[in-house]
């Protein structure tokens, strides 16, 4: 019975679709649907309306048909361009991304989702375009990466004359946490806390800290990590040049806990400064987005865009 009548649907669905196509209807729909074609693919009206509403909600601001169009072309040779080379993201490796991006937002992939849909975005509409930037900067920074090396010429004369600034040091250190359980009273926090400070004040050394911090029932004591200054926030590198070799930072309440930083040691380095850093990281960027641009419009004429009306 169910397989007569499912025969019977797609017989009369076949013989719909082949009058609508003698007719001409639905080649109609089919030519309206779709905005332009890219080497073969197609972009469509919805698309441009979906890839408006996210510039909306991430950028606040409004973009028009055009641009969102001219984006998305962008896109699908950027894509293109990339598997030319070997070059592409599997749908994990996308999926991974968006989770990376949700978890930034203090969210889990479903409530990004679910945050999208609300604004009438598919969660596709990202996806698509985390692939294409992401595959793009692989094969830019990949191809071209001798052309985007910073030479130490072009950071002549960018120290600050303040000399602490000047300074870089790099920093042995060993993060530790107090576990609270998530959801435990402020009063719990608080006595974390307060035992916390009482162990700091007591090490005084990085080995007398590892011997009590992994004797201790619900604490931890992490791997030792090497940093420099450039690799730090300003407060904490400011926190860490204020605290005594072998002593614990003031403890935080955080997600984890109550947490502290046993500074094993610090001298200095040669590696970057802060404001080198910063300035190394600017002239870079400003290749990458050079070359990028350039390399982009070369693709552009290479390809076969079909802009439909």
């Amino acid at each position: 019975m169910i397989a007569t009548f499912l025969f019977r649907y797609a017989r009369t669905a076949a013989l719909a679709a082949a009058l609508l196509a003698v007719s001409g209807f639905g080649s109609t729909v089919m030519a309206q649907s779709v905005a332009a074609m890219v080497n073969g693919e197609a972009i469509t009206n919805f698309d441009i309306e979906q890839r408006i509403k996210l510039t909306k909600l991430t950028t606040q601001k409004a973009i028009s048909r055009q641009e969102a169009l001219e984006e998305l072309i962008d896109d699908k040779l950027k894509v293109k361009e990339a598997k030319r080379y070997g070059l592409d993201m599997s749908s994990s490796d996308v999926d991974g991304a968006y989770g990376n991006m949700a978890s930034r937002m203090r969210m889990n992939p479903e409530q990004l989702s679910k945050t999208l849909e609300g604004h009438g975005i598919r969660p596709e509409t990202l996806k698509n375009r985390i692939k294409a930037d992401m595959t793009w900067g692989n094969l830019v920074r990949g191809r071209f990466q001798s052309n985007l090396l910073v030479p130490e010429k072009d950071l002549a004369g960018i120290e600050p004359s303040d000399t602490k600034e000047g300074e870089s040091f790099e920093y042995l250190v060993r993060p530790i946490v107090l576990i609270v359980p998530r959801g435990s009273p402020s009063s719990a926090i608080e006595a974390r806390r307060k035992e916390a400070e009482l162990l700091r004040s007591r090490i005084q050394s990085c080995d007398e800290a590892q011997s009590l911090f992994r004797s201790m029932r619900d604490a931890a004591i992490r791997d030792q990590l090497t940093k420099t200054s450039a690799d730090l926030p300003p407060a904490l590198r400011e926190l860490l040049d204020k605290t005594p070799v072998g002593k614990l930072t003031p403890p935080e309440v955080t997600k984890q806990g109550v947490e502290m930083v046993a500074l094993c040691s610090r001298k200095p380095t040669k590696a970057d400064t802060p404001a080198k850093r910063a300035a190394r990281e600017k002239i870079y960027n400003q290749k990458y987005e050079a070359k990028s641009k350039s390399y982009l419009q070369e693709v552009r004429k290479g390809a076969m865009i079909e802009i439909r009306k």
